[in-house]
């Protein structure tokens, strides 16, 4: 069914009726005008000597009262949505009176305001000669009073929707705050922008009760078009209704001009950035070119691309949510992993500068940059989602980086290029941010963190929205940078293949705390934390030691050995069972012989692993078990969800973890 066959479906009577009266409430008075225009003399009326002055006054006084709007409008909006300051809900409440205020009160105010007898009329007269009313700079200032609100409220809204990752990731990159402001906010807030100043300059185009008030009804200094009307009304009709016309036309065609760019029930627009396709074929189509596909060449591979900065090291003291010190060498490459809420994206943050969470007293190689702010730091940072600038091209995107550090614009894009090349995205440098798939979009956003030549390198899961074939291929290449980087790289993953092939060291998280920072050999063999061995394929059972085994943390006992080097812990203290999916046996009857840990279990879930099967089985003697077995004793054990099986485990398959 349409969209619009679903809308209409059962419209009660009651609300309908009701409806088109206010329709035609509304359109009644626009259709008596054009019923009573004198068509005939219509050009007559419009070309009138004193219509053609008040039409030039009022678009004078039109533009200038929009150019005042937006040198004192725009950096309102931006603090009213950005910052915040005692007395802020009073501030937007001044925006908003002169939009509910009736105009001629509005005129008495700036009357008894910035009138001769005024509060500030006479330091104005009397240091400036400046008299503002009865003068056109009397009118441009009555029509911003009432206007400017228009252009205030349309584009702090525009702004507190606007996601703070674009201007975070241009600080990451280098840029200054005023070149974040000039280059991505404005850019991107841009038809936020023009909404609310075409919607601004029309309402200037048509005020009338706090002019006249405030600044009088002088022919060629202040009787602007709709004053004029107010005159013609009383000696010419069929002339104020012409010049009327005028009026009505020019603010429909500013109405239509903003379709969509103001009203919720706009039309169907095209996808957000964030809607492009973000499947394989969509990453496949683009290496389907062998030069776009193959790994970057033997030898210097990074021809034509900066060399990395000097070799310098990380030291982190951070506080706040998270708590932990943290040390790196360099060249090093750090894999942050730990379950969702355990403040991985929060440390990166913290060491960026960009959250009140998290305070990272931060030292890269000899050089503090604690009270630095995050774009003199020198740590660039990739976002989940990338941010990708959606009003720049995939090279401008990655050119900025070197743009911001003062490269010059041929340099950068030659750069830029040869960086969207080896990660496999060149053909692809003139489409913007909403013409890329999810994982294009991915791999651009790193090609711009990595032009940027960073002392410390921030990624947060990188590569999360590429396919497994690209994935592969983007991680060969990211680890021959990372190979030659001089700088520290903090990758956050979900992916242990990216923490095994991409890392030096695993540093675990959980709640803010660092519970294992280890090679991620020590960590494969003796994951303390639960989440970490259960992303590494394992179970992970906590408890509690005692004689002869673990109580577990969710009931029941496991049976372990005596491990070969002896160091068993203490008794009653935390430890973990680590035990790796293909020592679990299945068993369809209870088995026999020496294992020492056997439960009854039912079978929930069965999935394909490579050219093996994993098993899920649940009991209520034991937590979850996940087995490894072939596909070959699946079906000889007959398995599906729902079997009841038996499993054991070997007392020296099991592997325990101090806590």
């Amino acid at each position: 069914m349409s969209r619009s066959r679903t809308r209409s479906t059962g419209t009660p009577l009651a609300l309908a009726v009701p409806a088109l009266l206010a329709i035609a409430f509304l359109l009644l008075p626009l259709i008596g005008i054009l019923a009573r225009t004198s068509w005939g003399d219509l050009g007559t009326h419009l070309t009138s000597p004193e219509t053609v002055q008040a039409l030039k006054l009022s678009l004078l006084v039109s533009f200038c009262s929009l150019g005042l709007s937006l040198v004192l409008g725009v950096p309102l909006a931006w603090l009213l949505a950005r910052v915040r300051f005692p007395g802020k809900t009073l501030v937007r409440t001044l925006v908003l009176l002169p939009m509910v205020l009736p105009p001629t009160v509005g005129g008495v105010a700036l009357l008894l305001g910035f009138g001769r007898r005024g509060l500030l009329g006479p330091w104005l007269e009397e240091t400036f000669g400046l008299t503002l009313p009865f003068h056109t700079s009397g009118a441009v200032v009555a029509s911003t009073f009432v206007a400017m609100p228009f252009l205030i409220i349309s584009l702090e809204g525009t702004l507190a929707g606007l996601r703070p990752a674009y201007e975070e990731t241009a600080a990451s990159l280098g840029a200054p705050p005023l070149r974040v402001f000039l280059t991505v906010t404005l850019p991107i807030v841009a038809p936020g922008l023009a909404a609310g100043a075409a919607l601004t300059w029309a309402r200037a185009l048509g005020e009338f009760g706090a002019t006249i008030t405030f600044a009088g009804n002088l022919p060629g200094t202040t009787q602007t078009l709709p004053l004029q009307v107010y005159l013609l009304l009383q000696n010419s009709p069929e002339a104020a209704t012409s010049v009327s016309l005028l009026l009505l036309a020019i603010a429909m065609g500013v109405l239509i001009a903003l379709r969509g760019r103001w009203t919720p029930g706009a039309p169907d627009r095209p996808p957000r950035p964030e809607s492009a396709p973000d499947n394989d074929t969509a990453d496949a189509a683009d290496t389907a070119d062998p030069a776009a596909t193959k790994a970057p060449p033997a030898g210097p591979p990074l021809t034509g691309i900066p060399a990395p900065p000097e070799p310098c090291g990380l030291h982190a003291e951070v506080s706040g949510f998270n708590r932990l010190t943290l040390d790196a060498g360099p060249g090093t490459t750090i894999a942050v992993v730990g379950p969702n809420g355990a403040g991985k994206t929060t440390l990166l943050r913290a060491l960026l500068g960009l959250t009140p969470r998290a305070h990272a007293e931060l030292r890269l190689g000899d050089l503090d940059v604690t009270a630095l702010p995050p774009h003199r730091r020198g740590v660039a940072w990739v976002p989940q989602n990338g941010a990708l600038f959606p009003h720049l091209s995939a090279l401008a995107n990655t050119a900025y980086g070197l743009r911001a550090q003062g490269v010059r614009r041929a340099e950068a894009r030659r750069t830029a290029q040869r960086w969207l090349d080896l990660l496999g995205v060149g053909r692809l440098a003139h489409r913007r941010p909403h013409q890329l798939s999810g994982g294009q979009a991915q791999r651009v956003a790193l090609a711009r963190a990595l032009a940027a030549r960073p002392r410390l390198l921030l990624l947060d899961e990188p590569l999360a929205a590429l396919d497994q074939t690209t994935r592969a291929r983007v991680r060969h290449t990211l680890r021959g940078h990372l190979d030659s980087f001089g700088g520290v790289c903090l990758i956050v993953t979900h992916d242990p293949v990216e923490a095994l092939s991409l890392a030096d060291r695993i540093l675990v998280l959980d709640e803010g705390l660092a519970l294992q920072d280890a090679p991620p050999a020590e960590v494969t063999r003796h994951p303390r934390s639960p989440w970490v061995a259960r992303m590494l394929g394992r179970n992970a059972w906590p408890g509690t030691y005692g004689p002869g085994g673990l109580e577990l943390s969710g009931g029941g006992r496991l049976i372990v050995a005596a491990p070969a080097d002896g160091e068993s812990p203490a008794d009653g203290t935390g430890a973990l069972a680590v035990i790796a999916p293909e020592a679990v046996s299945v068993h369809r009857d209870r088995p026999g012989g020496s294992p020492r840990n056997v439960w009854a279990g039912t079978v929930r879930e069965i999935t394909a692993l490579g050219s093996r099967l994993r098993v899920l089985i649940t009991s209520d003697e034991a937590p979850d078990l996940v087995a490894e077995i072939t596909p070959e004793a699946a079906a000889e054990l007959g398995l599906a969800e729902g079997s009841s099986v038996w499993t054991s485990v070997k007392a020296t398959e099991v592997t325990l973890v101090a806590m």
